[in-house]
């Protein structure tokens, strides 16, 4: 018995055009399967979850009274909603603290060294501020992961709320290890 016959059927019974078919159809679904799956994270079986706490300055938030701000959404023990590189996080995270910055200019001595004093503006309605949240990352090697999108020093966080939308930048990292 020929493996191939005069009509093109492998052993007499199975047309090669309909195999290879079979096989382009089998490998459709298996990438469209895989796809799926790694969409919804079973796929990530290695990966390690660890906390992490994120350290953000803002810097110049225009705010006319920053204790209204602080009472009525941002607050040590409250929840906000972080935007990483346009891609929300997917939820509230923790903060940790808010500390207010004081404002200061360096000024010059005369003996030629400098110092940091209080800015004497007092109409001034620019606000810096020190922003620790607390979370949960995905540990990789190349950094850790908050939601979707890897978390760097000097990263932009949108940061919102209640009362607020405004900018921050990453400036600390530190992974808690279980």
């Amino acid at each position: 018995m020929a493996i191939l016959d005069s009509k093109g059927r492998l052993f007499g019974k199975i047309n090669l055009l309909d195999l290879g078919a079979a096989l382009v159809t089998l490998l459709v679904i298996f990438v469209i399967l895989s796809t799926f799956l790694s969409s919804l994270g079973l796929a990530q079986i290695g990966e390690k979850i660890v906390p992490i706490e994120v350290d953000l300055v803002v810097r110049g938030l225009n705010v006319r009274d920053p204790e209204q701000l602080f009472n009525n959404g941002l607050k040590k023990g409250g929840k906000t909603n972080v935007i990483i590189r346009n891609q929300p996080y997917g939820g509230a995270i923790e903060i940790k603290s808010v500390q207010l910055l004081p404002r200061t200019v360096n000024v010059f001595q005369p003996d030629g060294t400098v110092k940091e004093l209080p800015d004497p503006k007092t109409n001034n309605f620019s606000t810096d501020l020190l922003i620790t949240l607390d979370g949960k990352a995905k540990s990789t090697e190349s950094g850790p992961v908050l939601g979707s999108s890897k978390v760097k020093i000097g990263m932009p966080f949108e940061l919102e709320g209640y009362n607020y939308n405004f900018n921050a930048t990453v400036i600390d990292i530190r992974l808690k290890d279980k």
